[in-house]
């Protein structure tokens, strides 16, 4: 974002000429210093370090300033009118650093910009009007919690907000709003689960949980058809009807506070630390539950396993195109020789989200291939046990960052089962010296799509059921509710 901001200058007062001179001779060292010692300095190498053009430029114009006065001594003993205008100087200047930003960096993946006072949002353009006391320049952002994806970003249109313009193009409040607003984007890769939740759903969470439904949602790049799966997420954070902003026929929505764009933590995950009261994952999957009316809060006891009523149950995430189990039913028949109750599903995009929560919900062991539809471990019991079968190809990295990372802080018991070479139909495909298997890593250096294509989109597994077992025992003996089987 490049900055059009310059900074105002201490009020002029009446003074004689003495101090003129002095303050003259002062200004000038003070820009020949900033100039001499910084003015070479690369304006990429300040972005790089995470700093805007104007924090920068203000930072040292501080130092600057701290060295001139170092430089000449105290600046008190050349008089009373020096000493108040260097004064009055570097009290602008400290002012100007310390304010309050009108957008920050909440993560590597997301800017937020907050406005309060008299903000009017005009959803048809794209534009919140910001008071001059807020907004002294324009900000461009694109409200989607993946800034450097440009491959999400190309779906996200960009937001402006700028200062209010001179009072006869000021634009009329067609309705005014008591509560806050927040403006995010539902486009990028919406439509994946993985990234409904962890591109914006815990986000929205994290930006929004504290109002306590007291706020409302302002949605770019809308999709009735999300906006219709997530309903009932959508209502336990807000209690009003969304506005969809590219359809709001010229509307200008005045509030008392506008935030654009939603708080990054981490992957389906939540920082306590960060989070308004301390919220946590488990908030989040406590919210969840009362969204969909999820019965079982933990893993608990239930009585015998070999009782079948209360046996306990494993859920085997299906899949129809890729990463397919090819001997799901022998893998179905061998967990039931173990005393698993077994349920089979496949939660593909027209699943009522609902209706698969509760069954997830259900389950003391959920295993699947890694994908999307893995996402559903927010809705396990605290103390279930999740098995994440890693696909051939050196894909431990993107297993462990997606789904093993975020387990731990659901209360989840973390397993995996990684494909050999035998087990994969990529030895259908391809002789055993190609760099397929010899070197995965030179065709993970071609880029993510030539990844996802060997490796995701073209492999499907049939596990060996022996080894399985044993991955199953290991899940079963973790279970707060199961006597541990050695057979």
């Amino acid at each position: 974002m490049k900055s059009t901001r310059s900074y105002p200058r201490p009020e002029s007062r009446r003074t004689g000429n003495g101090f003129i001179i002095t303050s003259v001779l002062l200004s000038l060292c003070l820009l020949s210093l900033i100039k001499a010692q910084y003015g070479q300095q690369p304006l990429l190498l300040i972005l790089a370090a995470g700093k805007s053009r104007e924090s920068f430029e203000l930072e040292k114009a501080m130092e600057a300033l701290k060295m001139l006065t170092a430089k000449g001594g105290d600046l008190a003993s050349r008089g009373n009118e020096d000493d108040e205008a260097n004064r009055v100087l570097l009290d602008k200047v400290s002012e100007e650093k310390s304010a309050k930003p009108l957008c920050v960096e909440t993560s590597r993946r997301s800017d937020v910009c907050d406005v309060e006072g008299d903000v009017r949002v005009k959803g048809s353009s794209q534009t919140i009007f910001a008071s001059p006391s807020q907004a002294t320049r324009e900000w461009k952002m694109k409200p989607y919690a993946r800034k450097h994806d440009q491959g999400a970003l190309a779906h996200i249109k960009q937001w402006t907000i700028k200062p209010f313009p001179d009072p006869q193009g000021l634009p009329t409040c067609s309705d005014n709003y008591t509560v806050p607003a927040v403006v995010f984007s539902i486009g990028g890769y919406t439509g994946n689960l993985f990234h409904d939740f962890t591109d914006v759903l815990v986000p929205l969470f994290v930006t929004t949980y504290h109002f306590h439904g007291e706020v409302q949602f302002i949605i770019p790049d809308s999709k009735p058809w999300w906006l219709s799966k997530f309903s009932q997420i959508l209502k336990q954070l807000s209690k009003y009807e969304v506005i969809d902003a590219d359809n709001d026929q010229g509307a200008v929505r005045c509030f008392p506070r506008v935030i654009a764009g939603l708080n990054f933590h981490k992957e389906l995950g939540i920082d306590p630390s960060k989070a308004p009261n301390g919220y946590s994952i488990m908030d989040f999957k406590e919210m969840l539950r009362t969204a969909y009316g999820l019965e079982r809060p933990t893993a608990e006891s239930s009585g015998d396993p070999w009782d079948m009523r209360k046996k306990p149950r494993l859920l085997i995430i299906s899949r129809k195109s890729s990463r397919v189990f090819l001997n799901e039913r022998g893998m179905s028949d061998m967990a039931m020789s173990l005393g698993f109750d077994i349920r089979i599903a496949d939660p593909d995009i027209t699943t009522d989200l609902g209706k698969f929560a509760r069954l997830v919900n259900s389950a003391d062991v959920m295993i699947g291939v890694h994908g999307a539809g893995l996402t559903n471990i927010v809705f396990l019991p605290a103390g279930a046990v999740f098995i994440q079968v890693v696909p051939m190809g050196n894909l431990e990295w993107l297993a462990r960052d997606t789904f093993e990372k975020p387990s731990p802080d659901m209360q989840l018991k973390y397993l995996d089962y990684r494909i050999q070479t035998d087990e994969s139909t990529l030895a259908d495909q391809y002789p055993k010296d190609h760099p397929v298997f010899t070197d995965p890593q030179s065709i993970q250096k071609k880029g993510w799509d030539e990844l996802s294509r060997v490796y995701l989109e073209n492999q499907n597994v049939k596990p060996h059921l022996g080894r399985l077992r044993l991955t199953l025992l290991e899940a079963l003996n973790f279970l707060p509710h199961t006597r541990k089987m050695t057979q």
